[in-house]
């Protein structure tokens, strides 16, 4: 997984949440560096949301006058439709910004394309994009706040916001002396990098494994512990995350058959039994049954992965409302 690559020519910083400890609340780029205390807030926040949300026809005026665009340089579902969601909810305007059909087809770069976006009066830009690095290097460049929705192979800061929340209502908020596991893809799983740094802040072990050659080399210095095989990781955890196989970012040659990955390192019932009581299964979607997990196990009594879609549009109304009360702070 790169920390950090070249985006139109501009590399992005080291540890993106460092722009959060900077005391700039308008950008979320990572949990890489977050204090704990802007993580546990956050999460309070969502919780706060969602039980809003849980009203029948809720909605609110909260964000009322501010403008947000949603810049999709990748495909996306839960991510896309969630932000978008949020937005109606707390009543901004919002527009999406979808890179096929755009003029990036004619040679524009990503960083002019959002020049223009937020040159029309735009206050928040929520970006995906497939370069690691990319919201940091928006964020030096735009006035607008930026918001991480998943940049290459770096992180996906909301996503693991909705995993915490997810995890913390299945432990009681108590994430010190938990063990998590998260098996498959962990070399170009931005999902993966999120959960480690934000579990690692809040005190709780991660154990990683997955086929060799979808290990990264500098794994073990992200904060987790790699183990060699599935039942290992599964051995005493309160909990697992099954990881999607990203044969779009991959090269040739790293994976033998999607039946011998399913044999080795899908989630069963066998395997997940080995986990401790109450012990619960993650997945963020979207889910390859009979991959990576077998369908009694998705749709088990042990899977939150409902919980995690229902949890990620309270957090992205927390993230949303933190920033744009956030916008009159200095960069």
């Amino acid at each position: 997984m790169n920390r950090a690559v070249q985006v139109d020519d501009a590399p992005a910083p080291h540890g993106a949440g460092a722009f959060l400890q900077a005391g700039n609340r308008r950008h979320l780029l990572g949990l890489d560096g977050v204090p704990r205390e802007s993580l546990l807030d956050l999460l309070a926040s969502a919780a706060r949301y969602r039980d809003k949300l849980r009203t029948p026809r809720w909605i609110s005026e909260e964000l009322r006058g501010i403008a947000i665009c949603n810049a999709f340089f990748e495909d996306s579902t839960r991510t896309r439709v969630s932000f978008e969601l949020a937005e109606q909810r707390l009543g901004a305007i919002h527009t999406t910004f979808i890179a096929s059909g755009s003029s990036l087809s004619k040679g524009e770069t990503m960083l002019d394309t959002l020049r223009v976006l937020t040159s029309m009066r735009v206050d928040l830009v929520v970006v995906r994009h497939r370069s690691s690095g990319s919201p940091a290097f928006l964020a030096r460049h735009l006035g607008a706040g930026i918001i991480n929705a998943g940049d290459g192979e770096h992180e996906h800061p909301t996503q693991g916001l909705l995993d915490l929340l997810t995890l913390s209502d299945a432990w009681n908020g108590r994430f010190e002396g938990r063990r998590f596991g998260i098996v498959g893809d962990i070399t170009h799983s931005r999902v993966a990098r999120s959960a480690i740094f934000g579990l690692n802040t809040l005190g709780a072990e991660v154990v990683i494994a997955g086929p060799p050659t979808l290990i990264p080399a500098e794994a073990e210095s992200l904060g987790c512990t790699v183990v060699p095989t599935v039942e290992e990781a599964m051995r005493g955890a309160d909990g697992v995350m099954a990881l999607r196989i990203q044969r779009e970012r991959m090269e040739g040659g790293l994976l033998a058959t999607l039946g011998e990955y399913a044999r080795l390192w899908g989630l069963t019932r066998e395997r997940i039994a080995q986990m401790r009581p109450g012990a619960v299964v993650l997945h963020p979607g979207p889910m390859n049954r009979g991959v990576e997990i077998a369908p009694d196990v998705a749709d088990g009594s042990e899977s939150r992965v409902l919980k995690q879609v229902e949890n990620g549009l309270a957090v992205r109304c927390a993230v949303l409302a933190r920033s744009a009360a956030a916008l009159g702070e200095v960069s």
